[in-house]
């Protein structure tokens, strides 16, 4: 979806020109003429960023981005005054009321779009920090009460977290997608909360019925998180970390390309810390030993151009 940037000007010509210059860089832009016009504009189609003259009739720059501080959906818009003016008393009364940048007539194309992405940028990183923050308590709580049913596994989210960040990283995932990793990598074992206690500590082998349980949970905790709307972006890795590159995982047997990129980097990131830590029916590999591993079942268990990415974090697992 395109970003809607609103420009208010009385001058027509300018007005047209910050829109030829935004739109080559397919924003949507919506004009106004005045702070009085842009208001209503504003109020009735939430723009991502407002570029706005000063002197103006109806109702200046100064009224207008006070009106629009004034509303709660307005507080955290970015807005640009866009003036000929340079006096000092403009620029501190604009500082006054949060203004986001100042540019001057006649401007700069390259001025504009620069102080436009950049704005747009931050206002995109505060919320994503700001919804991940929110969420991530949510997540841990969860994390929390999988881990407290099974003290054998203690640790165990963590670490892969940790290390599906580092991959996720070195795969050159970007921060939005990063953050969905981190709340699938947290929540990937949830569906073992139905999975009874008796089994999930169980130091012996596990019966053909134990098992049957056992390959539901990534079912059993997809089931769970479909009415958090917020956490499906995080389905993909709870329901496919246990599939194999040659069909024999679980829980639907996928092969090679069939299983999304999610299940196949959170596989290996699972099955790293799940072989090199101790648990009721083994003891914990080296780290030696556990890359060999992974190496020798590439093209077997696990996809042979993610085995290849993994041993370039090997230094910092």
């Amino acid at each position: 979806m395109k970003e809607k940037i609103l420009v208010v000007d009385d001058n027509s010509d300018l007005r047209e020109l910050a829109q030829t210059i935004l739109r080559m860089q397919n924003y949507e832009v919506i004009l106004a003429k005045d702070g009085k016009e842009a208001l209503e504009i504003f109020d009735r189609t939430s723009p991502d960023l407002v570029v706005s003259d000063i002197a103006m009739p109806k109702m200046d720059g100064f009224a207008f981005l006070r009106a629009v501080r004034s509303r709660e959906k307005g507080n955290a818009v970015p807005f640009l005054f866009l003036s000929a003016y340079s006096q000092t008393g403009n620029l501190s009364q604009a500082r006054r009321l949060a203004v986001d940048d100042y540019l001057f007539k006649p401007f700069d194309a390259q001025e504009l779009l620069d102080a436009v992405r950049i704005r747009l940028d931050r206002r995109q990183a505060v919320q994503l920090f700001d919804t991940r923050e929110a969420h991530l308590q949510t997540v841990l709580l969860m994390a929390n009460i999988i881990e407290a049913r099974d003290p054998y596994t203690r640790g165990h989210i963590d670490r892969v977290c940790n290390i599906a960040l580092r991959f996720g990283k070195q795969l050159g995932w970007d921060e939005a997608s990063l953050s969905v990793l981190e709340f699938g990598a947290i929540l990937h074992d949830i569906g073992k909360l139905v999975v009874p206690t008796n089994i999930l500590t169980k130091k012996g082998s596990f019966t053909p019925k134990e098992w049957e349980i056992v390959y539901k949970h990534p079912e059993k905790g997809v089931e769970m998180l479909n009415g958090i709307d917020h956490l499906k972006p995080a389905i993909p890795f709870i329901l496919y970390h246990h599939e194999r590159w040659n069909g024999s995982g679980y829980p639907f047997g996928l092969k090679g390309e069939e299983i999304p990129l999610a299940g196949r980097v959170l596989a290996l990131a699972d099955f790293y810390d799940a072989v090199s830590s101790d648990r009721p029916y083994h003891k914990g590999q080296s780290k030696e030993v556990t890359l060999k591993m992974i190496k020798e079942n590439s093209h077997i268990l696990f996809d042979p151009f993610l085995v290849s990415n993994f041993f370039e974090i090997a230094d910092e697992l």
